[in-house]
């Protein structure tokens, strides 16, 4: 089994040493590393280059999609499996590869893992608790079987540290070429859908988080919102909502229990930001092309549409 791994940059010249070393020390060996980067500023392709048997391209920044891009990458591989890892994630030690990529050397059906983000040891209380919540040290497959226990949630994935099947991946057409966000999502969804199975791998951790302010919140969550509203053959009458209630109350009443007052109310102030960005989301056909770029995270998508 060949395996293939891609990481899309852009100005990663902090990260990409890190975390090429980490993997070039992985007790299963990738066979081909691909840096697509979106013409970074910096020295990331530089750095890159120093690494034996990384194969770097270039883009044009304007180009980069999140599922474009990605699927680009991947017509350039040519592994059984292929990973996806996001700049900023580090993998946690040397058996990343070997536990992600186990479930699809037990299950044919496994057409997608992910792993666990762990959140950095700079990352703010309520971040933390987030990815404690989204990412448990557990094992799980998720089928077409689930989606009626467990809604939206049964198709939670995500490419900050994934691997896909190639012949699954091709099987369905790959990512959209064109995607606002949540390609890792909607693909998830598709292979539920095609009679696929997807696992989560809680023992194959990355560190990863991220410090967004209400603002950064308030336009990823319009995105996700409205990339939902713009799949209504995936999402229309899957329940998203009891899901995010039960995060909110149980992050809620860590945050108190640890006495952390201000935490606490702020993490009610963002999540109120995200539920209006929900609201917001789901009716961008009603919005401007100046409003949706301001609600936006990914401005850029919204003229090429």
């Amino acid at each position: 089994m060949k395996i293939s791994l891609i990481i899309p940059t852009l100005n990663a010249g902090k990260f990409i040493e890190p975390l090429l070393q980490r993997l070039k020390e992985q007790t299963t060996p990738i066979d081909e590393i691909i840096v697509v980067d979106s013409s970074s500023d910096d020295d990331t392709i530089a750095k890159a280059q120093k690494f034996d048997g990384v194969k770097t391209i270039s883009i044009e920044r304007k180009n980069f999609n999140h599922g474009g891009t990605r699927d680009f990458a991947i017509q350039q591989t040519t592994g059984d499996i292929i990973l996806c890892l996001t700049q900023d994630a580090l993998p946690c030690d040397a058996h990343y590869v070997e536990r992600l990529i186990a479930p699809f050397v037990e299950d044919e059906k496994i057409a997608m893992a992910s792993g666990r983000q762990v959140p950095r040891e700079d990352a703010n209380p309520i971040e933390k608790l987030t990815r404690e919540f989204n990412y448990p040290e557990i094992c799980f497959v998720r089928s077409k079987d689930d989606i009626p226990r467990l809604g939206v949630k049964t198709f939670f994935a995500s490419d900050c540290c994934s691997a896909y099947r190639r012949s699954a991946y091709d099987a369905i057409g790959g990512f959209d070429k064109h995607i606002l966000i949540n390609e890792d999502m909607k693909i998830a969804a598709q292979f539920i859908y095609a009679g696929y199975k997807i696992a989560y791998v809680g023992t194959a951790g990355v560190w990863h988080s991220h410090d967004y302010s209400l603002k950064q919140q308030y336009t990823r969550n319009f995105d996700v919102s409205a990339f939902m509203t713009m799949h209504p053959e995936l999402f229309a009458n899957i329940s998203a909502t009891s899901e995010g209630i039960k995060m909110v109350k149980w992050v809620e009443k860590k945050l108190l229990s640890q006495g952390r007052l201000f935490s606490a109310a702020y993490y009610i102030l963002e999540s109120g930001v995200k539920f209006l960005a929900n609201r917001k989301g789901r009716k961008f056909k009603k919005m401007s092309l100046a409003q949706l770029r301001k609600s936006s995270m990914h401005k850029n998508y919204w003229v090429t549409i």
